[in-house]
This record gives C-alpha cells, structure tokens and sequence, in this order.
C-alpha cells in the first residue's frame, strides 16, 4: 500500500494536535495518509498505554486515515541509534510516503526533537540502496520521502510555511478530544498535568485561529522544513 503522506509522533496524539487539521485537508482532497506513532505513551501522567490505544483508534476513525501503526518504542528511553531508525526504515520502505511529517525540531518534551531527529535520519537512511531490510521475508526496495516537514507542538516557534485548514479545525479539534484521558475534564480524578488544563486545549484552537489571522484566512497549521520549500509560480501562494 503506497501513502501520498506518513504522519510520525513521538506519542499517540501528537500528530492530532500538531497537524490534523492538514491531514483531514488533504484526505478530502483525495490523498492517502497514515500515521505512525513510535511509543503507546505508557510514562503520560495520566491515561494508560491500553487506554491510549482504544483512543489512538478513535482518533483515526474521526480522521478517517489509510492506516495506523505502533512501533512500540520505550517511552522516554527510545534513542536515534541504528536499531530504532531501522524500524521506521521499514514502515517508510512499507508503505513509500512522498512526504513524512514529524515532531517539532525544538520542543519542551524530549521525545519530541528526540523523534524530530531521528525520524529524519531514517527518511535518508531509506534512500540508501546498500541498507537492506526485510518486511514478512520479502526484501524492501529503497524509498526516500521527497519532503520531511516538522509540526509545531508545546513552544511557539516560527513555521517556515502553513496550510490553510479552513474548514478542518473541528475534525481537529474532535480527534484531540478523543484523547479524554489526556486532556482537560473537570470531572477528572487523574493527577493534574501541563496539557491537562483547559488552557491548552484552547490553545490548540486558538493558535490556529492566529495563525490563520496573520496570512489572512480562518485557520492554519505551521510546519519547519528541513530545506528550502520551492513554488513553480507566485500563483501557488495564498
């Protein structure tokens, strides 16, 4: 099965609140896309690893993705060592996405940039023809992304380029809900945490609603890019 786009968090949600409303965008447009999440979340204060899956679940459905993967990595201890980038190697050769999108370059959990970094290692890595892998005893043939763009998570940082998600950010916003566990709930009785709060949660709307406001539309998402982003013409531009 071929991808137009491979979605990566470091944990189950952080591609719903970095970059889903992009994702439903481009699945009404027709494309196929997946995500791979590379821990089941099992150190979050709140929730469980068995939890986050039936919510990872229901968040794919509201998005209405291709496919949806764990790697299982340790939460908190994974590391950008040959033995994790050849699993990614392996989804990327599976399922040869031409755009991956990943964790923030720079952020306030380590797994993030720990993912950002290793994720990109792994998207050059399975363009190299002399790595060999095997998936269920076939050999996999090299596969090299075409474009890695990063998403922005906890800290505000500058995006190189966003999508205008006009029209998406209910899907969004209805796919991070669907992490109850995780996010704010007054009637809660799980320890407090910092995304826990109704503040953040607004603030996933809110910074699209901003973003949205400085290139003049309703809502947008922002995305890093390792390398220069090219147009053929001005008129690509909004």
């Amino acid at each position: 099965m071929k991808l137009n786009i491979l979605a990566i968090g470091a944990h189950p949600d952080d591609v719903e609140l970095g970059c889903s409303a992009t994702i439903a965008k481009e699945i009404s447009l027709g494309k196929k896309v997946g995500i791979l999440d590379l821990t089941r979340g099992e150190l979050g204060t709140r929730g469980s690893a068995e939890i986050r899956d039936i919510e990872s679940k229901k968040a794919a459905e509201i998005l209405g993705i291709t496919v949806r993967e764990n790697l299982g990595f340790d939460d908190g201890f994974f590391e950008n060592n040959k033995k994790h980038q050849l699993e990614i190697i392996k989804i990327i050769r599976k399922y040869q996405p031409d755009i991956v999108l990943c964790n923030a370059f720079d952020d306030r959990h380590i797994d993030h940039p720990k993912g950002s970094k290793l994720v990109s290692d792994a998207c050059f890595l399975s363009g190299l023809i002399k790595i060999e892998t095997e998936l269920n005893g076939k050999k996999q043939n090299a596969w090299r992304p075409k474009q890695v763009y990063h998403y922005i998570q906890w800290k505000n940082i500058a995006p190189d380029f966003v999508v205008d998600v006009t029209g998406f950010i209910d899907i969004k916003m209805n796919a991070v809900k669907a992490y109850s566990s995780q996010f704010y709930d007054p009637n809660s009785k799980e320890p407090t945490s910092p995304i826990s709060s109704k503040n953040f949660l607004d603030s996933v709307y809110y910074r699209a609603q901003d973003l949205g406001r400085i290139v003049g539309v309703d809502f947008a998402e922002g995305f890093n890019t390792e390398r220069y982003v090219a147009v053929k013409n001005l008129d690509n531009l909004f």
